[in-house]
């Protein structure tokens, strides 16, 4: 018997429907504070912290990403 590991299948990662909506509400948060951390140290890897947190806050309003049925 193959071991299938995860993503392989309906019953693989991801079948569940994807990160909810708290968690990607929880992460805009982490990211925000991560990111105005590196601004005040005026580090170049604030960049990245901000499109974290874009990135986040526009699968958390559901702008990008799966569709939502709930």
């Amino acid at each position: 018997m193959a071991w299938a590991g995860w993503g392989a299948g309906p019953a693989g990662a991801g079948s569940a429907g994807g990160p909810s909506r708290a968690f990607l509400w929880a992460m805009v948060v982490g990211a925000g504070i991560v990111t105005v951390a590196l601004a005040q140290e005026r580090s170049p890897f604030a960049f990245g912290g901000a499109a974290a947190t874009a990135y986040f806050l526009l699968r958390a309003t559901g702008r990008i990403g799966p569709p939502r049925n709930s």
